[in-house]
């Protein structure tokens, strides 16, 4: 799961909990060897005295579970064997390791983008809700709740909320600028425009199994809703 998905059903909680539903992937983008671990995140949660923390690492700890079961769900396997076979018929079957992390990765971009096409406005409502976060406490909780230290958490917050790059995944193109942003960042080559076709086929195959990686079961979010 990505931003979006992560963040959708607690649009209404409070702001330092669903900036926590953000903290471990802002830390694989801000500090990525300070890592939040599920089981302190979990203890920090049983014995703070602040709340501001307490929300923080819950939130975090959500994350972490839902990303638990979305990685095994049926959905989810099928779903990224199919983008990977996409993109393997694109870029060659020499390119197997760039084409099953893209194949996981694109599959979660776009699951963001079929969420926030139903209702723009949530999005719109994302943002709006993290401007009510001090960073600088986001990092602090993060801190104590992680292996190691970061002091890059609270410049990340704000450049995030910025750029709003959430929008981008609307569109293949700016999609695909994106996505190119991350293959830099874990050092793999960047993709050429001839994908955007993958990423246009991807779209309409992950937009009709929203519900099928977005199990009931799991996810406290009533989909329907969204029209």
């Amino acid at each position: 799961m990505n931003y979006f998905a992560h963040a959708l059903p607690f649009l209404d909680a409070d702001p330092y909990f669903l900036a926590g539903t953000a903290v471990p992937d802002w830390m694989a983008v801000a500090d990525r060897p300070v890592r939040v671990r599920a089981k302190l995140a979990a203890a920090l949660a049983e014995v703070t005295d602040s709340q501001l923390v307490r929300s923080v690492a819950e939130g975090a700890l959500r994350h972490l579970r839902d990303d638990d079961w979305f990685h095994t769900t049926r959905g989810f396997a099928e779903v990224t064997g199919q983008l990977t076979r996409l993109f393997r018929e694109c870029l060659g079957p020499d390119d197997s390791m760039r084409c099953s992390f893209l194949g996981h990765v694109v599959t979660e971009l776009l699951l963001d983008s079929a969420l926030i096409e139903r209702q723009p406005s949530r999005l719109d409502r994302y943002y709006d809700r993290l401007l009510e976060v001090d960073p600088a406490q986001v990092e602090r909780s993060v801190n104590q709740m992680a292996r190691g230290e970061t002091e890059r958490l609270k410049l990340l917050i704000p450049l995030f909320i910025r750029e709003r790059f959430l929008y981008d995944y609307a569109e293949d193109a700016p999609l695909l600028t994106r996505l190119n942003a991350v293959l830099q960042r874990v050092k793999l080559t960047v993709l050429p425009d001839a994908v955007l076709d993958v990423l246009a086929a991807g779209r309409r195959i992950v937009r009709d199994r929203v519900r099928d990686l977005l199990t009931s079961e799991h996810y406290p979010f009533p989909l329907e809703s969204l029209r």
